[in-house]
């Protein structure tokens, strides 16, 4: 595996955090999490669950994941993370700032123990600035980052988006950017170093062609004004039994095949204009169009057709859509009662380094005694510390 030598220890929690060790699992570190006993991780509480009680939004997050539970308000439960960390690569951290140093368990503290530690730690706000103690979720780093502004129709305004866009395009993709670069640097320096990922931050960074337009002419978009984001014929459109097929047919040559599909030559020349009037009135004849036959009839029409024209899936049926079997993205992977249950797979395809799936996430604190046995504590060293309740 590519990273079977990376250590990485996990104070994350929710989704940022774990997915991005979930992806630094699937490719081989080891991680350990460390989970507070008194104050239960919360996705372990979100529905689903299958007949054993698994749940499979954290099972799926924490997959390939040890787990080791520890109070860190007791005085015992820190010297186990300090002890921990002499032999650990990454500490990874979601924790508002200035916690971890309360805790006595601070960057500068752990990077005394080892000073090859790579330390990570993802906030809505980042570690400085006004806003840097303040709360938020997923909708509320769209907004401060200005995607929202844009993301939506003009006559009913910004939209919450399916997916969790600042969490994990934002926040978890960019930790991983980050610590990888930090491990290639380390080889050379020996030394680790503080990564300060913010989820604002990295939200306002996927602006990437928006952006760069706005910060060019000073003028921000509006909902429904650009090519992508409403402004043209590339949309949605209903069929006639309420389901969606995607347009996204910009290029002549896909527009030409768009056309000569729908029996409608005259869309060519509307679709390449510029003039809005003329998008808006293609876009009033594409509804039409669509709006005329169901959803299957239109999945034959289309089938064979290269004009980047596409059903909208349901998740079900987008896990088993022939592109995505093929590419085995869904695997089965077992849980602790011996069951399997299917999870979404790594979407990183290496050629000699398959990724793999140990075990679905596991119970709070189900490794906690083999973890500390393997650290060196006896089974009355255990033993105490579960009596203070420093132990999970």
């Amino acid at each position: 595996m590519p990273l079977k030598k990376l250590k990485v220890l996990d104070f994350s929690t929710l989704l940022p955090g774990p997915y991005a060790t979930r992806q630094l699992a699937d490719m081989g570190a080891e991680v350990l999490r460390i989970e507070a006993p008194n104050r239960p991780e919360i996705t372990r509480d979100m529905p689903p669950f299958d007949e054993q009680g698994v749940n499979y939004i954290h099972s799926y997050l924490n997959r390939s994941k040890r787990s080791l539970g520890l109070d860190l308000k007791k005085a015992s439960a820190v010297e186990v993370v300090k002890k921990l960390v002499k032999d650990y690569d990454i500490v990874v951290e979601q924790f508002r700032p200035g916690v971890m140093d309360r805790l006595g368990l601070g960057y500068e503290t752990l990077k005394a123990i080892n000073p090859g530690l790579i330390y990570c730690a993802i906030t809505g706000y980042g570690q400085t600035g006004p806003y840097k103690s303040r709360p938020g979720h997923d909708i509320n780093y769209l907004a401060i980052a200005g995607v929202a502004s844009y993301t939506g129709r003009p006559n009913e305004g910004p939209v919450p988006l399916g997916i969790q866009v600042a969490d994990i395009a934002g926040g978890s993709m960019h930790a991983i950017t980050g610590i990888l670069a930090a491990v290639i640097e380390r080889q050379d320096s020996k030394l680790g170093q503080f990564i300060d990922i913010s989820m604002t931050d990295t939200a306002f960074a996927l602006n990437a062609m928006t952006g760069a337009g706005a910060l060019g002419t000073g003028e921000s978009p509006g909902l429904g004004e650009g090519i992508l984001n409403g402004g043209s014929f590339y949309d949605y459109y209903q069929t006639a039994d309420g389901r969606y097929f995607s347009v996204g047919s910009l290029e002549p040559q896909f527009l030409k095949l768009l056309a000569e599909t729908l029996e409608s030559p005259h869309l060519m020349q509307l679709g390449l204009s510029q003039k809005p009037e003329d998008q808006q009135q293609l876009r009033k004849e594409l509804s039409r169009i669509f709006a005329s036959k169901n959803y299957a009839d239109w999945q034959s029409i289309f089938k064979s057709v290269d004009a980047c024209v596409e059903p909208v899936l349901t998740l079900t049926e987008a896990a088993n859509h022939p592109q995505l079997v093929e590419r085995e993205m869904v695997v089965e992977v077992e849980t602790s009662y011996g069951t399997k249950i299917k999870q979404i797979a790594s979407p990183i395809k290496f050629s000699r380094n398959p990724a793999t799936y140990k075990q679905a996430g596991s119970g709070l604190g189900a490794q906690s005694h083999q973890v500390l046995k393997e650290l060196g504590y006896t089974s009355e060293a255990i033993k105490r510390l579960e009596d203070e309740g420093a132990l999970g």
